[in-house]
């Protein structure tokens, strides 16, 4: 895996050993960043569940301001600290090492506007709809941050209306999928 352009374009980064994380592929995160591109610089982009931080790491070597990463284990944790020091984007992110929902009520008060939300919860538990129902109210997001939810391609999102948020658009890949979302109208 590797980043794909930007200032640490080339680098490679390191994932985590094991089933418990599913890296997202460079073909893939290559089309999700394409369709991201005009939002990217100066963004501030949080990145939940988020494994070894290549999704966070890719978006502060295109131009985001601050990456927040959230990600409760702790192989993984060490991984994503390891591949922004090979990155040097260190300076730019900021990696909490908690559960995601725990993570989120600890940025509150912090004065952090995202204008991106990444999120690649472990498939099949409902995480997708806990953490959207958290962010449906909460200042850290506003009307116009677009929400980016990778899920297989079975999960359904008709749930969206009923916490506040609209579809924007999907994707769909062999196995996968990522679903655009947006708050209010």
């Amino acid at each position: 895996m590797r980043v794909i352009a930007g200032s640490a374009r080339r680098l490679l980064l390191k994932t985590v050993d094991g089933m418990d994380t599913r890296p997202t592929t460079d073909r893939i995160k290559e089309t999700l960043f394409n369709m991201l591109q005009p939002q990217i610089p100066g963004c501030q982009f949080l990145d939940l569940f988020s494994g070894s931080g290549a999704i966070g790491i890719e978006a502060l070597s295109r131009g985001a301001d601050l990456a927040v990463m959230i990600e409760n284990n702790p192989q993984a944790v060490a991984c994503i600290r390891e591949n922004l020091g090979t990155t040097r984007l260190e300076e730019r992110a900021v990696v909490m090492a908690c559960d995601v929902l725990t993570g989120l009520k600890r940025l509150e008060g912090h004065n952090y506007r995202f204008d991106l939300v990444f999120m690649d919860p472990p498939y099949h538990h409902g995480y997708e709809e806990q953490v959207l129902g958290y962010l449906a109210h909460s200042p850290m997001v506003s009307d116009e941050t677009v929400f980016v939810i990778e899920a297989s391609r079975e999960t359904d999102f008709g749930w969206l209306e009923e916490k506040g948020y609209h579809m924007i658009k999907s994707k769909e890949y062999k196995t996968n999928k990522h679903v655009f979302a947006g708050r209010g109208e």
